[in-house]
């Protein structure tokens, strides 16, 4: 009889080693799959060097968090602080490597007020106190988004964007343009595509060659003065 208890008791302790081994096994392997899959590596490339590594140091916290875990969400929610990005391309490499490729906003305008900011053509203020590139300025509180708007329709007309040496925004919403030739166009609120076309042509007319003040304000009326 109690060697039938002491057999019994065997095995309970047996099989509570075993499970305890396997247990602890288990979580053994599963610590070094999540170890092996740890980020360690960051790369990131298609900008300068200064501003990829500011960019690295932001996405510093990923490391050593699992690459099955972490998001593209999380990543991009990062990446959109930095307004020099117009996109990017995030690539996991297992088992342990993000690779971010950058593609940056191109300058299209200088804030008049801070020559220091730029205007991407993501519509984002980019401070760049190194940029020498040769921009239009711009004058007035203006919106981004407006200015993006308006720039689409300057691309849309006769005007060539590129031409343009400085914009004056109104509280109106209203822009007047001042072109490399030094003439300056006052537009009106409305129909602005067939007022650019128009100046464009009176530009290029030969009674109006001296002309350097074109005003389209009111509807079915000129006003030009050399």
């Amino acid at each position: 009889m109690h060697q039938s208890i002491g057999k019994k008791n065997k095995i309970i302790i047996y099989l509570l080693f075993l499970f305890i081994l396997s247990t602890t096994s288990a979580k053994f392997i599963n610590d070094q799959k999540k170890l092996s899959s740890s980020i360690s590596k960051i790369i990131i490339t298609g900008l300068s060097e200064r501003k990829n590594s500011e960019i690295l140091s932001n996405l510093n916290n990923l490391l050593y968090k699992s690459i099955f875990v972490i998001s593209e969400d999380e990543i991009r929610k990062i990446l959109k602080k930095h307004n020099i990005i117009q996109e990017f391309n995030i690539k996991k490499i297992y088992p342990s490597t993000l690779n971010i490729k950058i593609k940056p906003t191109k300058f299209i305008a200088r804030v008049s007020n801070n020559s220091q900011y730029l205007v991407g053509a993501n519509g984002k203020l980019i401070e760049d106190k190194n940029n020498n590139e040769l921009l239009p300025y711009i004058f007035g509180e203006f919106n981004s988004q407006d200015f993006l708007s308006f720039k689409k329709k300057i691309e849309k007309s006769m005007l060539s964007f590129s031409n343009l040496k400085e914009l004056f925004f109104f509280p109106s919403g209203r822009w007047d343009i001042l072109t490399d030739k030094d003439i300056l166009i006052k537009l009106p609120q409305e129909h602005i595509l067939a007022s650019l076309n128009l100046s464009k042509k009176l530009i290029n007319n030969d009674n109006f060659k001296n002309y350097k003040f074109i005003d389209l304000r009111i509807k079915n009326h000129l006003v030009a003065k050399q």
